[in-house]
């Protein structure tokens, strides 16, 4: 029969690896767990974007962000998805995909 102090470390080591692996699970996925946009942009800029990222809402943000990278500074920025200019670059985006 094991010794108490035998199960007891078992348990601990055990419940040390189910914390960790689950606290990890979502990150390793590549899942954001809360919004990634605090402020948005919505000057022009769109002659600097090198290329844009479209996340949609999910359980984490309720927002859907837009979040461009700019050409000369490898730099991120959140666009406002309700500026005009956005939304003819979002709609310019979907529609080369279509072709």
């Amino acid at each position: 029969m094991m010794s108490r102090k035998v199960i007891v470390t078992f348990a601990v080591v055990f419940l040390a690896f189910l914390a960790i692996s689950e606290g990890m699970s979502l990150r390793s996925l590549g899942v954001e767990q809360h919004c990634r946009c605090i402020q948005t942009e919505s000057r022009p800029i769109g002659r600097h974007i090198e290329k844009v990222e479209l996340i949609p809402a999910n359980s984490h943000c309720e927002e859907t962000e837009i979040i461009a990278t700019l050409k000369k500074k490898d730099e991120k920025v959140c666009l406002d998805p309700n500026a005009p200019w956005v939304k003819r670059v979002i709609e310019k985006i979907l529609s080369n995909k279509k072709k």
